[in-house]
């Protein structure tokens, strides 16, 4: 069948009129309008009016700002209450959620953690086993660290004894780091505390008896949820010290914008700091010999123009994954005794897929890479051949692998879309893989089918999409489907089990994950086919991908909805502006959507690397483009939105979706509702309470089920 707009404007008109006044009625009142103010910048002699820049304040600081969310939240959760499934719908969603969930186990100093949630807990708690066949005893509960389960634990680092453990507390949701020590033997919770950590991890000394650490200084009152993050600077705790005693290591002035990862190789010998600027795995190296008390860190990369991912050593050969020469990654060592390129020698090559991680556990390397955004493992001995590969058991996602070298054994877990996570313990020296523990969840995978796609997109290039649903699915076109993407970062989007796409099957839904540009799906070239100036091939894919589905008579264009987080709200926002005619809902969640001032705020300028930056006049011209708070059109019906965010979001800052709400719901104009929903005390994901999670995502279900029209039995 012929992709005929046409046709889908007509359609999607006629189900409009016809919906129209349901939704008034569920609605006592329009979305406030909101206060506009006469902002106009300036960028590059070209004028752009931005009315809504006082909702960029701070909602802790902002009585203003607070006085708008307050009113937004109430018109949203009036439209969500009167909606008769939403009650069965988190009935249900709870009960699928309370099934047993594990972590992969790993060992440290002898023994064996992992992370369970009994169901419907908050948090996981972090457990440890003297053996494999031992009786679990907890170690950590956050569920006790507050009431309404705000406060997550995120990050472990284990001293190399196995005596210690640093570990990370998020509260509310914030990328902020507040990190505590605990004597595992004794159950003792050493007295200092750590602040002001961000996007870094304790790396402990060979002798346990401190770490390396990246920090940024503190913050002015009230701005840790907004300030730029600038001049991090490496320290070094000693256990049991206070943090102003800690000892500066490594710093530079002269690079504010510099950031460090600390890592200690594992035969205790060096430090080795990992620098970054943005998102785009480029990286500077520095190595500092730990048996030199006074020696300074050597620089052995003196650019970004590459990835090196540090992956182990042997004595003064260091071992990193790298795109030098291999756009889809390969294995060198260096040797820093002689360091220049030329000396330099491959270990395991570039393969046909993708490498996405590399680690050196049993003396083997364990290469993770991606075939058609499938997981593939394979093991590599320290001369490059390959021993053999891993077997799984169908289209998914593998994930764990670590461990150390001295190890023989390493655990991962297994899950697709309709397959639970499974957790195997595999023996590095034979190669089997044992089951430890399947989630026991309420559902029969059976009754659902995967498959995987390609489909052509503008400019003729082949994108591979996976699609699921119950079996014996009608090809009518009128099947409510849910189509998500991401699209940026090189993250690459793999088939995994989640509960929310699980209902949305349930329910009769169709669900698509298209591996768009911009992703790290084929490795380098591909990602950067969706970067810069190249983004808006992030976003034909993604309308390729729903015309597809529409040719293909799984959907219609008033069926289908588009979803998609961070990078993804960013990609619904714009689709949904350039193609409002395309889709019947859309649930853009935590995105950029101001894309002229992203760069000001917390995290944003690491973004410049995959987006650019409206301060280069040729890149503000692409950014203008497509950026959805600036392509809203006064007059224009757009399709039924439900926007999320968090009030502690300090990845995206909040404001972003406070503006594009605003802005649409002043330039729609149509009767559908175009709501934000506004969650307090969360932010970016990461840490949310189970029972948030539940709460949200019954909402967005909730939403397409009232604009789809849909009377799912539960």
């Amino acid at each position: 069948m012929r992709f005929d707009a046409r046709t889908i404007v007509t359609a999607a008109a006629l189900l409009s009129m016809a919906m129209t006044a349901g939704f008034a009625a569920a609605l006592d009142t329009k979305p406030p309008a909101t206060k506009a103010i006469d902002h106009v910048d300036d960028y590059h002699g070209v004028q752009v009016a931005d009315p809504f820049r006082w909702l960029e304040d701070d909602v802790r600081t902002s009585e203003d700002v607070a006085a708008w969310v307050e009113a937004q939240n109430k018109v949203t959760f009036a439209f969500l209450e009167s909606i008769p499934q939403r009650k069965p719908l988190q009935d249900r969603l709870t009960k699928l959620w309370n099934y047993e969930k594990f972590s992969t186990p790993f060992k440290a100093g002898g023994r064996y953690y992992f992370l369970k949630n009994d169901g419907l807990q908050n948090q996981f708690v972090l457990y440890v086993q003297d053996a494999l066949d031992a009786e679990p005893r907890v170690l950590i509960d956050p569920n006790t660290w507050s009431e309404d389960g705000t406060i997550a634990l995120d990050g472990l680092e284990f001293s190399d004894d196995g005596r210690l453990l640093a570990y990370g507390i998020q509260d509310g949701g914030s990328d902020w780091r507040k990190w505590r020590i605990l004597n595992i033997e004794s159950g003792e919770l050493l007295p200092e505390e750590l602040n002001w950590i961000k996007f870094n991890s304790p790396a402990w000394t060979a002798d346990s008896q401190g770490f390396f650490y990246a920090r940024f200084d503190e913050p002015q009152e009230g701005q840790q949820f907004q300030s730029l993050n600038l001049h991090q600077k490496i320290f070094y705790h000693r256990v049991g010290r206070p943090q102003s005693e800690d000892v500066l290591v490594f710093r530079r002035p002269d690079e504010p914008e510099w950031g460090y990862g600390c890592e200690v190789t594992e035969d205790g010998r060096y430090l080795i700091i990992t620098v970054w600027k943005g998102t785009d795995d480029k990286y500077r190296i520095f190595y500092k010999d730990l048996l030199e008390p006074y020696g300074m860190p050597i620089e052995l990369i003196d650019n970004f123009d590459h990835e090196f991912s540090f992956v182990g050593n042997d004595g003064a050969l260091f071992y990193f994954k790298t795109d030098v020469d291999a756009p889809r990654k390969r294995v060198i060592a260096i040797d820093t005794r002689r360091p220049e390129r030329e000396h330099w020698r491959e270990i395991i090559p570039q393969q046909p897929e993708p490498i996405t991680d590399v680690g050196l556990v049993g003396n083997l390397f364990v290469v993770k890479s991606l075939k058609d955004a499938r997981t593939q493992v394979s093991l590599f001995g320290l001369d490059g051949k390959l021993v053999r590969n891993v077997e799984f058991p169908g289209i998914g996602t593998a994930s764990g692998f670590g461990g150390k070298r001295t190890e023989t054994e390493t655990f991962y877990s297994f899950s697709s879309f309709a397959t639970p996570p499974s957790i195997f313990r595999y023996d590095l020296v034979t190669g089997e893989s044992r089951l430890l523990r399947r989630a026991n969840v309420d559902i029969d995978p059976d009754a659902y089918e995967v498959r995987q796609v390609f489909y052509t997109s503008k400019d003729g290039t082949r994108i591979p999409m996976f699609i699921s649903h119950k079996k014996g699915l009608q090809l009518d076109g009128s099947n409510p489907t849910l189509l998500y993407g991401y699209g940026g970062f090189n993250i690459p989007l793999t088939p995994s089990f989640s509960i929310s796409r699980v209902a949305w099957m349930e329910m009769g839904g169709v669900f698509a994950v298209a591996n768009l540009r911009g992703g790290g799906e084929y490795g380098e070239e591909w990602h950067q086919g969706g970067t810069k100036l190249n983004k808006q091939n992030v976003f034909d894919d993604f309308i390729a991908a729903a015309e597809w589905l529409i040719n293909e008579k799984y959907t219609s264009s008033t069926r289908l909805a588009i979803q998609g987080g961070s990078n993804g709200g960013l990609l619904v926002g714009a689709c949904m502006t350039q193609r409002p005619d395309l889709f019947g809902a859309c649930l853009p969640a935590v995105g950029v959507m101001d894309m002229l001032r992203f760069h000001k705020f917390t995290a944003g300028r690491f973004w410049v690397d995959d987006y650019g930056s409206a301060d280069d006049p040729e890149q503000f011209e692409a950014l203008r483009k497509y950026s959805p708070y600036h392509n809203l059109k006064p007059g224009t019906q757009y399709p039924p939105t439900l926007i999320t965010t968090a009030d502690t979001d300090d990845r995206v800052v909040p404001g972003h979706s406070f503006k594009f709400a605003a802005a649409l719901q002043q330039a729609h104009s149509g009767s559908d509702p175009v709501l934000i929903r506004i969650e307090t005390r969360a932010g970016h994901g990461a840490g949310k309470p189970t029972a948030k999670v539940i709460e949200e995502v019954g909402d967005q279900l909730a939403f397409l089920v009232r604009v789809f029209g849909m009377d799912p039995k539960f």
